[in-house]
């Protein structure tokens, strides 16, 4: 999705899911000469005084570029780290602002040493239609994570309107994300529409059958995703640390494997819920084992249920991935969050790789729609180099888990909120 389309109601439908019609983005808006504030998460890696990883910037150029190609004044705000409500020079976006000045060659990028204030007024009050300003680092504000009202209609003061493309944050109800809405005319930036789109179809209005692939350590960590897909998805399956408390539930032994004996009962209750709801829930028949965690380590394959006593299930083995392989052709969609072994240790990794191969294999055919989300499926799909053949890839962790887990977001239902009080809605 690579253009702003025209609005996409604060009224749920039948299943209970937000209506997002009342979303509106910035196309057919006249933003010639006026301040448009770009909430966007420039929470990036900082090493040596400059930006380390500079994707999650690049990914909003186009919506920063397009406002500024349109005469806009564009005001960026962003967090950057955990400064909790002090100055800290180190979690500074200045570098962010001499990455952005590197990327985008031709506009004029201004960084302003705070983000409140006299300073902040006279940063923005310097610009020409088609600059780009830079303001410090919200969180230098305890205002601004505590949703202070207040504090949004500081940061209101500096912008004509409000255009937000920060999803990777959309599950947090801070000032610059939530309450602001209240005091501008609010929008979706381009990857902020990408995101609810992308997720939207992939999980409320999927081409079936669909299949949810769901890793990661703890059951406990997502419990809620687990009970919300299995009433949603026709196949789901479960992978990382995970499946060994799933296949403890069903008695099987498991060896020195890392579970969670309490989240047995859990477990048992997920299964109970997709065998209702018509989902099938798949385990790893076959294992990659060892008794290390560690490069290198010795490693051997067996049936799960005869995982010899000091050995941990690392990975699934080969007749898994065949099986899943096997699946993958019968389905039309794949939601993927979490990877099925630890990934970032050899050779633990084989079947999230061969697996990420597939799934892009069957995409770039035409006959898969594959969305993934999260940090550590990201970092495997880029590892495997298939992340740009899957139809949509989100760069948000915890916003994609409450996603998943059917909450509410509460930066999409500010912009639903302003769509809904603007005149004609």
């Amino acid at each position: 999705m690579n253009e702003l389309s025209s609005p996409v109601s604060l009224e749920k439908g039948p299943a209970g899911v937000l209506d997002l019609s009342r979303v509106r983005t910035i196309d057919g808006v006249d933003v010639q000469g006026k301040r448009v504030l770009v909430r966007v998460d420039f929470n990036v890696p900082i090493e040596g005084g400059a930006v380390a990883d500079p994707t999650r910037i690049t990914r909003v150029l186009p919506t920063i570029a397009k406002l500024a190609r349109k005469g806009a004044k564009v005001v960026v705000l962003s967090h950057l780290g955990r400064p909790k409500g002090v100055i800290s020079p180190e979690t500074s976006l200045r570098p962010v602002a001499e990455k952005m000045r590197e990327l985008m060659p031709g506009t004029t990028v201004r960084f302003v040493g705070d983000c409140i204030g006299e300073e902040a007024k006279r940063g923005v009050g310097a610009l020409k239609p088609g600059d780009v300003a830079v303001l410090e680092n919200l969180r230098f504000y305890p205002g601004e994570e505590k949703n202070d009202p207040g504090f949004a209609k500081r940061l209101a003061e500096h912008g004509d309107l409000y255009v937000d493309d920060a999803f990777s944050s959309a599950h947090r109800a801070h000032a610059s994300i939530e309450a602001i809405a209240d005091f501008l005319p609010a929008y979706a930036g381009l990857l902020m529409m990408a995101e609810i789109t992308a997720l939207g179809e992939a999980l409320e209005r999927p081409e079936r059958p669909v299949m949810a692939i769901v890793g990661g350590a703890k059951v406990s960590t997502k419990i809620e995703v687990l009970t919300n897909l299995v009433t949603r998805m026709d196949v789901l399956v479960v992978g990382g640390g995970m499946a060994n408390t799933f296949l403890l539930a069903q008695g099987v032994e498991i060896g020195a494997s890392f579970c969670e004996p309490d989240f047995v009962p859990t477990a048992k209750d997920i299964m109970a819920r997709a065998e209702r709801s018509g989902c099938e829930v798949v385990l790893p028949s076959d294992a990659v084992v060892a008794n290390e965690l560690k490069d290198g380590a010795d490693w051997q394959i067996c049936p799960v249920g005869e995982v010899p006593a000091g050995a941990m299930i690392l990975d699934f083995g080969p007749e898994s991935v065949t099986d899943l392989k096997r699946r993958l052709a019968k389905v039309r969609t794949v939601l993927w969050n979490g990877p099925l072994g630890a990934f970032e240790t050899a050779p633990f990794g084989e079947a999230t790789s061969a697996l990420a191969h597939e799934v892009a294999r069957l995409t770039k055919e035409g006959k898969l729609v594959s969305v993934a989300g999260g940090g550590d499926t990201v970092r495997a799909l880029n590892a495997a180099e298939v992340a740009s053949d899957f139809t949509y890839v989100s760069t948000a962790g915890g916003a994609f888990l409450e996603w998943l887990g059917g909450h509410e977001l509460p930066a999409v239902l500010a912009l639903a909120r302003s769509g809904a009080r603007a005149p004609g809605a």
